[in-house]
């Protein structure tokens, strides 16, 4: 039993201009993880997720389709809904910051914000993001457009959008105020930012520079949640959004102290676990925790600021045609199939890259082959050798009995803890460890040797105790995760799951009670075609959408093609392809996908790309001093807290092994490429 009996696990709260992907789908689905787990522990848990719908982009969005704002996020919010629903996530609230009682505590908490000095009214000039919702100093722009006169008319985000110089009154949050009592937080609760990676990050990027005042009103627009005193100002994203948390279990500034607060926010408050992206850790790490102190609240115990799933060529983006969509994932391969594989790719705080070939190879090798070989082979022998009828423990007998028991043992040891850790990957890779040598074991035992002899019946017996009681640890580990086929392994075993409460109760020796096993195994997952499997997913991936903005998703359009079309010649001659020497190659730190170049390509100063070749090319410094060719006019990303400013260029074998295009040395540094 879990020694805290309540567990509060949030997810961010979704922005509804747009489908969401297998991204989005990571976060939702690691987080369904815990809550499951931690039920499974007997925790009274409250997992919350929801839909942030306010803002400048959301009313263009709206305005674009011919709509209200609330009847546009009312059908987007409809759809995150039903794609949860769709994907058995278990959240036990959905909020909507359109909600009348969120927007009636949002506007109280300003006000008390207002009233005793955290806020005050100015007036805001800068660089502003319509796409991000977000503004930046000129320091933080990834790109700056000058006009002949040298002066900065405009530039590009870390995200890649575009910005547009912005100046109106506006309301302001001291944030300075509280800087030091944050980092002074920071140092005494090592815990409270996971992986510690992302706190380095926030403070010398952010904090240690000088934390600025943040704008926290807008009046160039007006749907959202107006100041009541003020009204043409509406209350911007950080203090509409961000206190979601709080006014989804009932808090209001009204009643006073913690203690004078509802039942269940006093249950469930402080939050265990904030999870989200890190593009978005910033805003989660120094602006949350400093809008806590100000209203006199416990702080969070853990934020946790996962990394992205991205794809070869970078984030994931309809224009690219590198879009994955978990609906689409689930159709063909079940719920279990996805949940398994963003678990074990995605590593603690680094980035994923998804291929179509990786996940076809998780489900051939992991799952059909691994795990559901193992299930069937038991079945099969079970009624071959005993008439289906499960043997009881008696003990060990063979030579390789006590090792199979004690890493059973092991395993659930350290599979908890890294659960506890957010070690998802790692924590199913000491379940396919048990299964790695659960299968070994069988080839160890001969059990069709043993069969052979009767002198070795107890020994036969023993096999097939251990079997079973190996899977049924294997199954209830990976109930959390494997939400099917963990109840499908125990049925076909003609066993019983794990009450709720019970969890923590789990060892390898079990009393089976003469279970009996099915008739014949039945498959748990199918072993797929992999070329054709292949091929069907990078349809999903290239098809029907016209490149444009990833909120342009609408699904009356959307429709399949197996090609990409055909360009005219201009559309070529806007790519910008040139020579790079390369200075310097290194991994990326948090990440086993991506290496991080240093380029001369004819610039005023070096350039730096992050490519996702990272497995294909185990020694870096192989390109120190190589020419590569590479995309020069790509709009600059943000991955892993860099800027990526371009593509390298590579080669796709058919086993999907990549080699990087080298030019020949002769070929000089910044040359166009035709």
């Amino acid at each position: 039993m879990v020694e805290n009996k309540n567990y509060y696990v949030t997810t961010p709260i979704y922005y509804p201009s747009g489908k969401l992907h297998i991204g989005n789908t990571y976060t939702t689905v690691a987080c369904d993880v815990l809550a499951r787990y931690k039920r499974l522990q007997g925790a009274n848990t409250f997992f919350l997720t929801g839909t942030d719908e306010h803002g400048q982009k959301i009313q263009q969005k709206a305005a674009d389709k011919g709509l209200s704002p609330q009847a546009y996020v009312d059908q987007m919010a409809d759809s995150i809904k039903s794609l949860w629903n769709y994907l058995e996530i278990s959240n036990d609230d959905f909020i909507r910051t359109t909600d009348p009682q969120h927007k009636a505590v949002v506007a109280k908490i300003f006000d008390k914000l207002l009233e005793q000095g955290d806020i005050y009214l100015g007036e805001y000039s800068g660089w502003y993001s319509v796409s991000d919702e977000e503004f930046f100093t000129e320091s933080q722009l990834a790109e700056v457009y000058r006009n002949e006169a040298g002066e900065v008319i405009g530039g590009v985000a870390p995200s890649g959008h575009e910005v547009q110089q912005v100046s109106e009154a506006s309301y302001f949050f001291k944030m300075s105020k509280y800087a030091d009592r944050l980092l002074t937080y920071y140092e005494e609760h090592p815990e409270l930012i996971q992986p510690k990676s992302r706190e380095k990050e926030i403070v010398k990027n952010f904090i240690e520079p000088g934390l600025e005042d943040l704008a926290v009103t807008r009046t160039t627009f007006d749907w959202g949640v107006p100041v009541n005193s003020d009204p043409k100002h509406v209350i911007y994203v950080w203090i509409d959004a961000l206190t979601n948390y709080i006014t989804g279990l009932g808090y209001d500034p009204d009643k006073g102290s913690f203690e004078q607060q509802s039942e269940q926010f006093k249950q469930f408050w402080p939050a265990d676990l904030h999870m989200v992206g890190k593009d978005i850790a910033r805003f989660h790490f120094i602006y949350w925790p400093i809008m806590l102190m100000a209203l006199d609240l416990p702080l969070p115990k853990q934020m946790y600021g996962h990394g992205w799933m991205l794809m070869k060529d970078g984030k994931m983006s309809k224009s690219k045609g590198n879009v994955i969509y978990p609906e689409f994932l689930v159709e063909h391969y079940g719920i279990d199939a996805l949940r398994y594989y963003l678990m074990r790719e995605v590593p603690h705080g680094g980035d994923a890259v998804f291929t179509p070939e990786d996940f076809v190879g998780k489900m051939n090798y992991d799952l059909a082959n691994d795990l559901g070989n193992l299930l069937n082979r038991t079945i099969a022998m079970i009624n071959k050798y005993f008439d289906g009828t499960v043997p009881s423990y008696a003990g060990d007998i063979t030579a390789y009995d006590a090792s199979l028991r004690e890493l059973g043992d092991t395993t659930i040891t350290e599979y908890k803890a890294l659960l506890d850790s957010l070690e998802f990957s790692k924590a199913l890779e000491t379940v396919w460890a048990l299964i790695s040598r659960t299968n070994k074991y069988i080839d160890e035992t001969t059990p069709w040797v043993l069969a052979k002899d009767e002198n070795q019946s107890q020994a036969l017996k023993s096999v097939m105790t251990h079997l079973v009681l190996s899977l049924r640890v294997i199954a209830n580990l990976l109930k959390p995760v494997l939400i099917t086929t963990s109840d499908e392994i125990l049925r076909q075993l003609g066993l019983e799951p794990l009450a709720e409460g019970t969890w923590d109760e789990l060892t390898f020796v079990a009393d089976l009670g003469a279970a009996q096993v099915i008739d014949k195994g039945e498959p748990i997952f199918p072993r797929l075609d992999v070329e054709e499997e292949v091929a069907k997913i990078t349809e999903s991936m290239t098809g029907g959408q016209a490149a444009g903005d990833d909120s342009d998703w609408d699904p009356e359009t959307v429709e399949l093609t197996n090609e990409k079309a055909d360009i005219e010649f201009g559309q070529f001659e806007a790519v910008e392809l040139r020579a790079a020497e390369v200075l310097d190659c290194q991994p990326v730190e948090g990440s086993n996908k991506l290496l991080q170049f240093k380029l001369d390509a004819g610039d005023d100063q070096p350039r730096q790309i992050l490519s996702g070749i990272a497995k294909h090319y185990p020694d870096p410094k192989y390109f120190i001093g190589k020419k590569v060719a590479i995309v020069a006019n790509l709009k600059p990303i943000h991955m892993m807290g860099e800027i990526s400013q371009g593509m390298i260029l590579s080669a796709e074998n058919a086993d999907g092994k990549l080699t990087v295009v080298e030019l020949p040395e002769r070929v000089e540094s910044g040359a166009g490429l035709a």
